[in-house]
């Protein structure tokens, strides 16, 4: 595979290339880019979400998990409907919808199984970007503007609405707290947010039910990857949730497949519920083979800041598809994200995504896209995409007519989307081919 960064936006992907250029590796470069995350993509993820991600230190992976916890005490949750096209969909909002963080956690330990670079050197690009202010990419701007009702409650409508006006595409979002709370994370390090200043002010918000002995609690634990076998390579990924290997087993063989067979044949292995999200990935390949793929998200967002260093609470216990089999005290919530890497005699691609249900839609059609398909990553991830989501099939403009013609005579309703959208997930991969970015994120690739 080739060296280089992939992420959801130009100045995360920036920062990782940044990294590797001095002398960092993959794990040095997913914790930088996860930092600089938080800054240039605050609408997709946070420092007080979570996450999962996959290392692998040349010889053997190894799945993090460090997504966020449920808290002792459950509080009243504010629902809040969201117009989505035209669709309403109805989410949980407020203080008492924010799990126990996992980031910060997940990022020390990730740095200590792979970083060669202080932790402090880590943080510096996200510190300068909180400083300047980071510019608006225009699909993230389009993506607040669907998610405002969230982002626009208090001391988000300062920071996302100025003077009244919603941000728009090539205006700086400009978070000045965020400078004190990387401060903080540099000073004191990652432990701040479990006893620490950050600590101290998360627990300070009003409504929030997570406590001094929730925070003390929380660990990132390292597990085995679930390991599907796909048509001779070895795929490495997350199970439960995600279904990744279970879609990955009813996938046949796309190779040589008209147009219309392959849409036919995605749909079918498809099949899922329909949820939007907000998540996004980085990718990191070092010189010396070393990988890391990470995928973070603070749900919808919680509506609600931390005093002082406008930190945006996650929102995961109001997202009712993730609390499966209810809250339990103590446990980790589920999760769709799967970090995935794709073996045959060596590392041959790896891959993650964003996009809540339409998560495993993207990564599955990107993967068998480059992997049976032989596309050029880029042109995989390019490729228009379709989700079938219970009778209903949304597809973007490209994908085959006459499989869409099948599919509505057979009784499904077929969704058109007038253009390429962040609806349909948001991968960053990098293969033997290069690296690459969604343009449906404004995501980027760099080949180091």
């Amino acid at each position: 595979m080739v060296s280089g960064v992939a992420a959801g936006a130009a100045p995360t992907a920036a920062v990782g290339a940044e990294i590797l250029a001095d002398g960092g590796t993959a794990a040095d470069a997913t914790v930088a880019m996860c930092l600089a995350s938080c800054v240039a993509e605050p609408v997709m993820t946070g420092l007080l979400g979570g996450g999962h991600a996959l290392w692998w230190d040349g010889r053997r992976a190894g799945l993090l998990d460090c997504f966020v916890a449920v808290p002792r005490r459950i509080g009243e949750m504010e629902e809040l409907p969201i117009t989505f096209g035209e669709a309403q969909v109805h989410y949980t909002v407020g203080a008492a919808t924010c799990g126990v963080p996992g980031i910060p956690a997940g990022l020390a330990a990730l740095h200590e199984a792979g970083g060669r670079l202080p932790w402090r050197r880590l943080l510096e690009p996200a510190l300068e970007l909180a400083r300047s202010g980071a510019a608006l990419s225009p699909r993230h701007a389009a993506c607040l503007a669907m998610i405002q009702p969230a982002f626009t409650r208090g001391r988000g409508a300062e920071l996302f609405a100025p003077a009244g006006r919603l941000l728009g595409a090539g205006d700086l979002v400009v978070q000045p707290g965020l400078v004190d709370a990387l401060e903080c994370l540099g000073e004191e390090g990652p432990g701040s947010a479990y006893r620490g200043s950050i600590a101290e002010a998360l627990l300070g918000v009003d409504g929030v039910t997570l406590d001094w002995d929730d925070l003390d609690a929380y660990r990132p634990e390292w597990r085995e990857p679930a390991r599907e076998m796909w048509h001779g390579y070895t795929v490495l990924t997350r199970g439960g949730l995600s279904g990744v290997p279970e879609t990955l087993g009813r996938l046949p063989r796309l190779a040589g497949r008209t147009e219309t067979e392959r849409a036919l044949t995605l749909v079918v292995a498809l099949e899922d519920a329909e949820r939007e999200g907000h998540t996004t990935n980085v990718v990191a390949v070092d010189d010396a083979g070393r990988i890391c793929v990470l995928t973070t998200s603070l749900g919808l967002g919680a509506g609600v800041w931390t005093p002082g260093f406008d930190l945006h609470l996650n929102s995961m216990l109001g997202e009712t598809d993730l609390a499966v089999g209810g809250l339990t005290p103590g446990t980790r919530m589920e999760s769709m994200m799967a970090p995935t890497l794709v073996l045959d005699d060596g590392p041959a691609l790896a891959i993650g995504s964003a996009g809540g249900s339409r998560l495993r839609t993207a990564l599955v059609s990107v993967l068998a896209g480059v992997i049976d398909e032989g596309l050029e990553v880029q042109d995989a991830v390019d490729r228009p995409r379709l989700h079938p989501a219970a009778d209903v099939v949304h597809a973007e403009p490209g994908v085959d007519d006459a499989a869409l013609a099948q599919l509505e005579r057979q009784g499904r309703t077929v969704v058109r989307w007038p253009d390429l959208h962040h609806y349909f997930g948001g991968v960053s991969c990098i293969g033997r081919s290069g690296a690459a970015g969604d343009p449906r994120r404004n995501g980027v690739g760099i080949v180091a």
